[in-house]
């Protein structure tokens, strides 16, 4: 019996591919309509998604095969919502991104800041969030998660050394700084191994005041660990490009409502999520100063004289790895410029509260910029495949004497290749697929209609619910695969109760990012509990409270300065064109005052 069902999990994969769709027929055998076609499509990609039987991509092209058979929606239809103007600007911010991280320039910016900040243990843990919240704004917070941790460690391990320890003495490198799982158990059994071959007595065991420094020392290095992979996930969510549930909801404003004026842009969404980003940085900072840290702030900022050769110790390591860097190269400079000049292009495109270069140089008939966050991404990430990664001059090449060579461009396609997740690409345009699908089939407006008694609710009430509602649902899915799912549903909803859609699909989509309490919620969470010292219950501890910090904060933010910001005490006009009678005309770009 137990080898059976051994055989069961084991196969588990291909029997949920399998009897899925079969156990889900009905739906579409016994309610034969368009609206039931679509929801037996939405579903099967749901339970698909998050039981993770297929690849999260694979999975993503089920509209291609099942739109075009069940009558929703042509082929060509279909295919072209995988590569809108949302995917572009993906691809674009990523080769950017893969530029910063190929030139090592996001080391040097977070060694620099650190050596700024000190490594005295609330400044420590507050110096590795600012950093890695900044460089999780414009890069993957994967990749920041796995070069932050790696840091984190080194300077941990000479933190707890006795000072001046012989490592620090012969000035040696730190192999911590190269990423890789800690050989700390190996290294427990190799001695254990050798103490047992040796005919000494048992050793003593350690004194009170040992044991609680090496409890001490644990709880340091698990709030360091979670301090990264936490403030990674929180610092994404600042930029439109930070994390991919931010450019869903962009992608799916578009697709469903194709007449809203690029409210949402690289400006405007940064204005919104930038100061809840940091008000729930530092909240977060507070939190898990006070877990693991203690309430000691005295000997938290370190301003007693406890450990002060192992703060000097640790911050030796910072500055040797930082002089190992050496100057800034040519290279670094030039994709330093391209970046700084990205982000400027970015918020003077078409900003809302002045013109913009897009609306003075290259507008529409209507005075709308033509030129997209897309088109800047792109631009930025051409040029980075021509400027050369050296000054301009002939080289010898050393694999063949006397030919001369000319030095690489600052970003090659074969590095492209290793780093580019075209995956995520793939899900976007999957999202974009069923978010068009249930336009066309009807499903929107059926499920709009089903959401109207919600209108006797109060809009902050609908608000918070629904935070809470995705952040836990997101601890267990994908956050694309969240924000794909609902962001549809709320537009729906939104129309059918006549508020804002923006008033609901913002805070979601922010509350998709609030994957703090399991290892398997994100991947910046998994990197953290693979370098050990941490379990499951340390992190769901922590995560619990971040959890709801985070959706106090969101829900802050949308009723205070994202009001004006998006005018979401109206209901739009380009909103009412698709929404259901129930609004009336009256209601459209009318204050629609709620209890």
């Amino acid at each position: 019996m137990a080898t059976c069902w051994q055989g069961l999990w084991a196969y588990r994969s291909y029997l949920i591919v399998l009897l899925l769709p079969i156990l889900l027929l009905p739906l579409p055998i016994l309610i034969p309509t368009k609206e039931a076609y679509c929801g037996y499509a939405i579903i099967l990609m749901a339970l698909l998604w998050c039981t993770e039987a297929l690849p999260l991509a694979v999975t993503a092209f089920f509209p291609v095969i099942l739109f075009p058979m069940m009558g929703i929606m042509d082929a060509s239809e279909v295919s072209v919502e995988y590569l809108k103007d949302t995917n572009i600007l993906f691809v674009g911010g990523m080769l950017v991104a893969i530029a910063v991280e190929h030139w090592n320039l996001h080391k040097r910016i977070a060694l620099r800041v650190l050596l700024i900040i000190g490594v005295r243990p609330a400044l420590l843990i507050l110096g590795f969030m600012l950093v890695t919240a900044f460089l999780s704004m414009w890069i993957s917070n994967t990749a920041t998660t796995a070069m932050m941790l790696p840091i984190a460690q080194a300077v941990l391990e000479q933190l707890h050394k006795m000072p001046m320890g012989k490592d620090v003495e012969e000035g040696r490198n730190n192999p911590a700084f190269e990423l890789q799982e800690p050989s700390t158990q190996k290294e427990e059994t190799k001695l254990d191994e050798k103490d047992n071959k040796q005919d000494h007595p048992v050793p003593p065991a350690p004194s009170k005041p040992s044991m609680q420094q090496n409890k001490e020392q644990l709880h340091f290095n698990q709030g360091m660990s979670l301090c990264v992979c936490y403030s990674a996930s929180i610092g994404g969510i600042a930029t439109l490009t930070g994390t991919t549930p931010n450019l869903v909801l962009q992608g799916q404003v578009n697709s469903i409502f194709p007449q809203n004026a690029n409210v949402v842009n690289f400006a405007s969404w940064f204005g919104f999520a930038f100061p809840a980003m940091v008000i729930l940085l530092f909240l977060s900072w507070l939190w898990l100063q006070v877990l693991f840290l203690g309430f000691n702030f005295r000997k938290n900022f370190g301003l007693g004289d406890e450990m002060r050769e192992q703060e000097r110790a640790a911050f030796d390591v910072v500055r040797r790895e930082h002089k190992l860097l050496g100057p800034m190269t040519f290279a670094e400079k030039a994709v330093t410029i391209l970046f700084i000049l990205l982000v400027v292009l970015w918020f003077t495109r078409e900003p809302g509260f002045f013109t913009g270069w897009g609306n003075l140089a290259f507008s529409d008939k209507d005075g709308k910029s033509m030129p997209s966050d897309g088109t800047v991404a792109i631009f930025i990430a051409v040029i980075m495949f021509i400027v050369p990664s050296k000054i301009p001059g002939l080289t010898q090449d050393p694999g063949k004497p006397g030919k001369l060579k000319a030095p690489p461009a600052l970003l090659s396609w074969n590095v492209v290749k290793e780093k580019m997740p075209w995956n995520i690409m793939i899900l976007l345009g999957g999202g974009f697929a069923l978010a068009k699908g249930s336009e066309a089939s009807g499903l929107s407006t059926w499920l709009g209609d089903k959401l109207t008694p919600l209108e006797s609710v109060p809009s902050p009430a609908i608000a918070f619910i629904l935070c809470l509602l995705i952040a836990t649902f997101t601890e267990c899915t994908s956050n694309v695969a969240t924000t794909t799912l609902f962001l549809p549903i709320l537009a729906s909803m939104a129309q059918a109760i006549c508020i804002h859609p923006l008033y609901v699909m913002l805070p979601c989509t922010l509350s998709a990012s609030l994957a703090f309490m399991l290892p398997v919620a994100t991947p910046p969470n998994a990197i953290a509990f693979s370098f050990g010292g941490l379990r499951v219950t340390d992190m769901a501890r922590a995560g619990f409270m971040l959890n709801i910090i985070g959706v106090l904060v969101i829900t802050l933010a949308i009723n205070t300065w994202s009001i004006p910001m998006f005018d979401l005490h109206t209901f739009p006009s380009w909103a009412y064109s698709n929404a259901t009678a129930s609004c009336g005309v009256s209601q459209a770009n009318t204050t629609t005052p709620r209890p």
